[in-house]
């Protein structure tokens, strides 16, 4: 009986252990699986990122950033696409304007995805797709301008391109928010062409402003001899007038000392007619010796013969006084 009874507690002892690992071990197998469960139903999404859901491959939702719930193993992340503003490097390409001209064109895109489901399902490879489209349009708005015009416009180009760019890229969910052409490259020789005619229309325009400040310095100088002609001729005016108003008021005052004179000789007053004569002699004298041509003068020089000559005028005039 003692010997019965140590088996059957052995053997029911190793049953128990038996069937508790059993239940360990399923425990920590279910465990597992729930934290597996848990880690793929848990999604974390950046800040500036978008992620879309697919279930059984088809879209159902869109995960923005933070932690966001999906179904496991039914459920799995599509695309991830990045909502920031980005930006693409649009590489060199040779373009013939309108006039025939070869230039080598660069620029750069800016875009930024608006719609994630639109970005990540409608084009397949979205930089790709933008990249040529960009280009393409690139050549179409500058191929149909002229080489100057690509030169000059670049503002009106830019312009042109985001319109029609952006346009085309609205069913995909993205905004092109700028397009800038950085460098646009002629041929060597011509570049050599234009710097030539650059060069000589600045030589056309300084000969042509060079002629214009000849052209107003000798205006400026015929109305400055015109002007100093009329001041000559008012001044020469104005001097004739001074002399003609001189002359009048001499010719007045000799007429005045000759009815005075006349008037004292008519009275009789000798030493009127006498200061009259001698006057007149002394202008004569003066007049004489200021001659240019005047070499020699003959003329009394003592007082006495001057005298003597008055003295003979003063008679004669008594003799006519007389014969009145």
């Amino acid at each position: 009986m003692l010997l019965q009874f140590i088996i059957a507690r052995h053997v029911w002892g190793a049953e128990s252990n038996y069937f508790g690992g059993d239940m360990a071990t399923f425990f920590i197998t279910l465990l597992v699986f729930a934290i597996v469960l848990v880690m793929l139903s848990v999604k974390s999404v950046t800040q500036g990122m978008e992620f879309t859901v697919e279930r059984f491959g088809r879209y159902t939702k869109t995960l923005t950033p933070g932690l966001n719930i999906i179904m496991p193993v039914i459920d799995r992340i599509g695309a991830k696409m990045i909502m920031m503003e980005q930006v693409m490097n649009v590489p060199s390409q040779e373009i013939i304007t309108k006039d025939n001209a070869m230039v080598t064109v660069d620029g750069v895109v800016f875009y930024q995805v608006m719609d994630t489901p639109k970005a990540a399902y409608e084009v397949r490879n979205l930089d790709a797709a933008i990249l040529n489209l960009t280009m393409t349009n690139i050549r179409t708005v500058m191929g149909s301008m002229d080489l100057d015009e690509l030169l000059s416009k670049r503002d009106e180009i830019n312009a042109r391109l985001l319109s029609v760019v952006d346009e085309a890229t609205g069913p995909w969910g993205i905004k092109i928010t700028r397009i800038e052409i950085k460098d646009i490259s002629p041929p060597k020789d011509l570049v050599e062409a234009m710097g030539r005619q650059m060069k000589a229309e600045r030589l056309k325009r300084a000969s042509i402003l060079e002629a214009e400040g000849l052209r107003q310095s000798e205006i400026l100088r015929a109305e400055g001899a015109q002007q100093a002609t009329i001041l000559e001729a008012e001044g020469r005016k104005e001097a004739a007038f001074r002399d003609a108003d001189a002359r009048e008021r001499s010719a007045q005052a000799e007429a005045r000392a000759t009815m005075m004179v006349s008037e004292a000789i008519a009275k009789g007053d000798i030493q009127a007619i006498n200061y009259f004569v001698a006057q007149k002699y002394i202008e004569s004298l003066k007049e004489v010796a200021s001659a240019q041509n005047s070499k020699l003068i003959f003329m009394p020089l003592e007082a006495s013969n001057i005298i003597g000559a008055l003295g003979g005028i003063a008679e004669l005039a008594k003799d006519v006084m007389a014969k009145k």
